[in-house]
Order: structure tokens, then sequence, then C-alpha cells
């Protein structure tokens, strides 16, 4: 496995909790107030490294390597519990680093565990920063703007979904552009962010993609056969199992009725292809698109509006009285803040300082 050669400034560790040892990156003095980074799917810590650098001079930052992914100890996911066993990680990790209030951010998968986090932790988090969130209500199966499921099973969620070549593709460390649909590194290129962008730390990050924990009950997780399209359901375990539905019916009411409610930003590339109307990694899409057989067709299986689901679940935080600040970013795809960091910096600072006013 390639190593991955961390930003100046990136400070290693590792900390043993009472549930697991977890790898982190830091950055910054420990005094300052402390930011907490949560990664995305297929990823890992060093994804945050050139942003918590911005961040460092006035701010402590640490990004975890999550269950599942990076050199954290590699123990499995309990899907049927959503995103429990995340949440209770990070509070042991909180409270083995003795982490005071912090300023919450995060990215994708990482920004759908902020849901859990803002009901888990309210009072702990000074202001919470989603960028390209899952919706609350899961990730695949689902339609309309409160996340109806299209059928009793939750077909088209799950660990069922990935496609096994690129699985494959990523244990065998394929850093090759041979293959345009699966190749980790096109896959990288095609939908972390807008298309014709290229990271500066492209193969760092391919690295981080290589570091998932793979496996029937890693990633993708295992999976149920289904008599409905497309023809499997969610498994118990791994990452993309936790994300459905099916295991996440309360999350959206657990983060609505958060008390208190930490002031929130969502910030949202418009040209991402992975969190949109139209998913590219959603099978109700992909199969409009042909690209999976025997789409039922719109009234049986339409694409899921993540969106509008996430717009959905902000009105409802903001009529119990939450604070929700929105912030559109043109010309970007799923990482904002690799793709336009200096645009998500000062969002970050007006949200955040206005934040740390209030708490004073």
């Amino acid at each position: 496995m390639d190593k991955i050669r961390h930003l100046d400034g990136i400070e290693v560790q590792h900390v043993d909790t009472s549930r697991l040892r977890m790898h982190l990156l830091t950055a910054g003095k420990e005094e300052n107030p402390t930011m907490l980074f949560l990664h995305g799917n297929t990823s890992c810590s060093t994804i945050w490294e050139g942003f918590m650098l911005e961040m460092s001079e006035n701010y402590y930052c640490v990004a975890p390597d999550l269950r599942g992914f990076g050199k954290t100890e590699d123990k499995l996911i309990d899907a049927t519990e959503g995103t429990q066993d995340w949440i209770d990680d990070l509070g042991a990790l909180i409270a083995a680093m003795e982490l005071g209030p912090f300023h919450l951010i995060g990215h994708s998968l990482g920004g759908f565990i902020c849901w859990r986090m803002i009901a888990e932790f309210a009072g702990q988090i000074r202001t919470a920063t989603l960028m390209a969130p899952g919706p609350p209500m899961g990730f695949g199966g689902i339609h309309g703007a409160k996340g109806i499921a299209n059928n009793e099973d939750f077909s088209g969620s799950g660990g069922g979904i990935v496609v096994s070549e690129f699985v494959e593709r990523i244990e065998e460390q394929d850093r090759s552009e041979s293959d345009t649909m699966f190749s980790p590194r096109n896959t990288m290129n095609r939908l972390f962010w807008k298309n014709g962008f290229r990271a500066m730390r492209e193969e760092d990050i391919l690295s981080a993609m290589f570091q998932i924990h793979t496996g029937p009950q890693q990633y993708p997780g295992d999976y149920k056969k289904s008599d409905y399209w497309p023809g499997v359901a969610p498994g118990s375990y791994g990452p993309v199992n936790a994300l459905s539905p099916k295991y996440n019916i309360a999350l959206l009411s657990q983060f609505v009725e958060a008390s208190p409610k930490p002031p929130l930003l969502w910030i949202h590339g418009t040209d991402d292809r992975i969190i949109a109307e139209q998913s590219y990694s959603d099978p109700g899409y992909q199969g409009r698109l042909k690209l999976r057989e025997g789409w039922p067709g719109q009234d049986r299986y339409p694409p899921q509006p993540m969106i509008s689901q996430i717009e959905y679940a902000l009105e409802k935080y903001k009529g119990e009285g939450g604070e929700v600040a929105v912030r559109y970013i043109d010309d970007c795809g799923h990482t904002p803040f690799i793709e336009k960091p200096q645009k998500v910096f000062s969002a970050m600072l007006r949200h955040i300082e206005g934040g740390n006013k209030k708490i004073k």
C-alpha cells in the first residue's frame, strides 16, 4: 500500500479509546477551539489536510479515520443500528482526548453522520457545517421529499448496489485509467469533483481510497436478494448498509428534535453528481440512464431527490427553532473544500464566528 504523504504542519496520532484504536490527523494548538472533521465514503482523514491547515492558525483541527476506513483499528460496522457505531466511536474519541465544545464539520458520509451527531452531542457542538451530506432519510431506495420507501424491503439500498468490479480494483490498488467506468482514479475524478478538475493531492487521495476496509462484512458489505428491482436489499454490515433508509428511519426526527440546536451551515456544489436530484450513484437514476437493466420506470422507482430531502430536513429544523444558512457554490462538484477552498473557508468563517459569539 502506497504511503500517504502528509502535508507539513499535519500531525499523525493514534488514540486508544474505550471502543477501538483510532488513527487521526491534527493541526494547530490544543488550547484553541476544536474543529472535528468527518470524512466521506471511500476516503479517510487525509482528504481534509489542506483545509485543516487553512483553519489551524486559530483552531485545533482533529480529523479521525472513521471505523471501516484508513488506519483506524479494523472492526465491523453493525449497519442495523445505522450510524450508531460511528457515533459511539466519536463519543469515545471525544472523551479520550478530553475535547471541549467543538465545531463539527462533515463531508458526504461524514455529513450524514453529522445529522445524528447533532442529536447526540447538541450541547457540545458550537456550530455544524455539512458539506454535500447524504440526506437524513438515508441513501437509496426512497422517493419524495419525505423519503418514502419504494419497496417494503428498501431494495436498491445497501451493500448490494456497489459494483463488484470497482471493489476488486480498489483491492488491487489499481492506479490506472484504463477503464472508464470502474477505475478508482476515474471514478474519483468523475464523481468526487466537477468533470475537468484534478486535485493537487490526487495520488494521496487515491491512496486513501485504497485504505477502505474491504470484505463481505466491510466495504461494500453484505446484501440480501430482493424480489423487487434492482434485485438487492440491504444486509447487516458495513458502511453502505449503514446508510440504508431501512436503518435510519428515526434519524430525521432525532435531528429535528435536537436540543439545544447548534447553528448549521449547508454547503453544496451545484455540479455535485453524488448528492443531487439526479444522482449518478442512485440506482433509480442509473436505471433511467439504462446503466442498470430492467428499470421499472418513474412511477415505481424514481430517482431519489436528495436535494429536496435535505431542504425538507432543514426546513423542519428551522421550524423547531434551529438556525440554518445555505451556501451554494457554482462550478463545483461533490467536494467543495478541495475544489473551491477559499469560498468554503470564507463561508465557514462567517458561520463559525457567529456561533462563537452566541456561545460567549
